[in-house]
């Protein structure tokens, strides 16, 4: 008997075609798909995340897609409860779990051993707040003189995290790198990387900027505003989304939407390969080969655990 196919991720930064690859994968290895694009939880949100449309699924399951309204906020906790879930179901069915995104933390919340540690909502206001007074960098080195380790994982810019690591600290008493996930997986998996180089990468990214606006991301932003985009702490702040409410406020003209969508994807995209980088397990191929599926399904198979003594 052929050996059972391991949970595959396919992961990397923005703009690379990750979802066509899964699309492609599902269709080779009768795979459905888990979302780990912490932006296409949200309803009504498809245009500004590139969410596939239902033609463009080309039948394939899609799961954890369109479970939260825009008011609502994402919970890394949740979301890896309902992805163990949905994995375990496609198991049972025969099929092969595709886990496709390049939210780096909720990728490894499906994957790999990682305890989700407490939130207070008032702790996290009141550091939300030091934040807002001091900036990133200010409240990233008040990170490091309580938590080394946490702080050289964390980019100083980035304020989110920073604040999640002190909530964490303060209301466990234990250093926030000691809740950060290991590198061992759970289940058996494989992880796919698209590779491609800076440069291709912000070309990519600023036609798909281009293709939202043209696309009607400001319509899609006017409807989500009426049924409570501004009060979503996530939904409001992602980007593209926040440029289009600036622009709707008269704040940002639609060049200077389009700009700083650009400049913020870009920087997203760093991050995101920063995050994957470091990963040996995840095996890196050119996000344009012209065999990109064949070597994409040898890596898979190669994976596979083996059959019998």
């Amino acid at each position: 008997m052929t050996p059972p196919l391991p949970i595959i991720a396919i992961v990397g930064p923005t703009a690379t075609g990750k979802s066509d690859l899964g699309i492609a994968l599902a269709h080779s290895v009768d795979g459905e798909i888990v979302n780990a694009d912490a932006s296409q939880f949200y309803r009504g949100m498809d245009i500004g995340t590139a969410k596939l449309t239902l033609p463009e699924r080309e039948g394939v399951p899609h799961h954890l897609l369109d479970v939260l309204d825009v008011h609502e906020e994402a919970n890394v906790a949740a979301y890896q409860q309902d992805a163990r879930e949905v994995i375990a179901g496609i198991c049972e069915r025969g099929r092969v779990p595709i886990l496709v995104g390049g939210s780096g933390l909720y990728v490894r919340a499906a994957l790999d051993d990682l305890r989700i540690p407490p939130t207070d909502p008032a702790v996290r206001a009141r550091w939300e707040a030091r934040l807002d007074a001091v900036g990133a960098p200010a409240l990233h080195a008040q990170l490091a003189s309580s938590d080394a380790p946490a702080a050289q994982q964390i980019h100083p810019s980035n304020g989110r995290r920073i604040v999640r690591a002190l909530e964490v600290i303060e209301l466990t008493g234990e250093p926030f790198s000691a809740t950060m996930p290991t590198r061992e997986f759970v289940s058996p998996a494989v992880m796919l990387g698209l590779q491609i180089d800076r440069p291709t990468l912000h070309d990519r990214i600023g036609v798909r900027i281009e293709r939202m606006w043209h696309d009607g991301l400001l319509d899609e932003v006017r409807g989500l505003d009426r049924i409570g985009l501004r009060e979503g702490r996530t939904a409001s702040r992602a980007i593209g989304y926040a440029q289009a409410l600036q622009q709707l406020d008269g704040i940002l003209t639609e060049t200077q939407a389009q700009a700083e969508t650009a400049t913020l994807t870009r920087k997203f995209a760093r991050r995101q390969q920063s995050w994957f980088g470091p990963d040996p397990r995840i095996h890196w191929l050119p996000y344009d080969a012209p065999d990109l599926l064949d070597r994409a399904l040898a890596t898979v198979r190669a994976a596979a655990p083996a059959s019998g003594p």
